[in-house]
């Protein structure tokens, strides 16, 4: 008689099947996840009791072929991931949902790597899944990386197939909500600072500014376009002014280009919200702080980074989950308008 060899050690499939459970719930409670109910808990821990289970994390991962990683893509430069809240945001969101379990977070800044040796990190076999955000629909080669490995792209794929993985926020009903606060308050000459017109929220926000307008028979003519910078929001603000056309409101279509808006108004000696109100997109520290405090829409960049993460696993794991997760957003009402 000698030791129980490798192969005849108790797995965690074997854990999974003697308690009754997805091997992803037995994954969870080995890693203490606070997300498995209390009756579930305590049959894996009973499995685990008789079956002498001793988790071996690279054991599993050999066995799986799973490096247990996963990448978070950014095709966005370093200098914007780095002062921008709306991407540190979705990286703790990302990172706390993961705290809870097997993967390990990697992120990569696209933008400023070259393309070919992306591509193969991302391909190689060095993670099991990644997490795309701030998408170009010019850009397809996250699209092809989905046939390597699973894709979840935070905001939908500007011209998805219905097949991409996704969760995002419902932009349009959000800048047509914010549009709609601005012209309930009685402005009538509404601009509005768009986002890049081949990523999904810049489209999709100046959509629904445009029902808004169209809807309230108002002139759907005043808007310029930034890239979700402030410096960009200063310039298209300045653009604006420059047609010497009445504006009496601006829907900039995130808090950084409204906030950019903020100074080409005081440049040209207006005021906040008496000569021009103004209204954001975000929720962001940086407007709850400027002066007026920035009327905004909320939304949740924890949240959506949480829910991302989520999606990856189920899919890693092989748990069947819905193709699009659509999160609420609502309207914050301050002092710039």
């Amino acid at each position: 008689m000698g030791l129980r060899s490798e192969a005849q050690a108790p797995t965690l499939e074997m854990v999974a099947a003697k308690a009754g459970v997805s091997r992803a719930t037995v994954s969870r409670v080995v890693n203490g996840s606070p997300k498995v109910k209390p009756d579930l808990i305590e049959a894996v821990n009973a499995a685990i009791a008789e079956l002498n289970y001793v988790p071996n994390r690279a054991a599993r991962s050999l066995a799986s072929r799973r490096t247990e990683s996963i990448a978070l893509v950014i095709p966005e430069s370093t200098s914007r991931v780095f002062t921008d809240p709306f991407f540190a945001l979705i990286i703790q969101g990302v990172a706390v949902y993961l705290a809870s379990t097997d993967y390990t977070l990697g992120i990569v800044v696209a933008s400023e790597t070259n393309p070919d040796k992306t591509r193969r990190y991302l391909t190689g076999g060095n993670i099991d899944g990644a997490l795309v955000v701030s998408h170009h629909s010019g850009d397809h080669s996250y699209d092809r990386l989905g046939q390597a490995v699973p894709v979840v792209f935070g905001g939908r794929p500007l011209h998805s197939d219905g097949e991409s993985y996704y969760v995002d926020v419902d932009n349009i009903d959000g800048s047509y909500t914010a549009t709609k606060h601005l012209i309930d308050r009685g402005r009538t000459h509404i601009a509005t600072i768009a986002g890049p017109a081949d990523m999904p929220a810049g489209f999709d926000r100046e959509l629904g500014w445009r029902r808004a307008m169209t809807e309230a028979g108002l002139d759907a003519t005043l808007i310029e376009w930034g890239d979700f910078s402030p410096a960009s929001g200063v310039m298209a603000m300045r653009r604006l002014l420059a047609r010497k056309a009445p504006v009496d409101a601006v829907f900039a279509a995130n808090d950084q280009m409204a906030l950019g808006a903020y100074q080409a108004i005081a440049e040209a000696g207006l005021g906040i919200p008496g000569d021009i109100a103004v209204v954001g997109y975000d929720d962001d520290a940086l407007g709850s702080a400027a002066a007026p405090s920035l009327t905004t829409m909320h939304q949740s960049m924890n949240e959506l980074g949480a829910a991302m993460a989520e999606k990856l696993v189920k899919r890693i794991e092989g748990e069947e989950v819905e193709h699009a997760t659509i999160l609420e957003t609502r309207l914050i009402v301050r002092s710039s308008s």
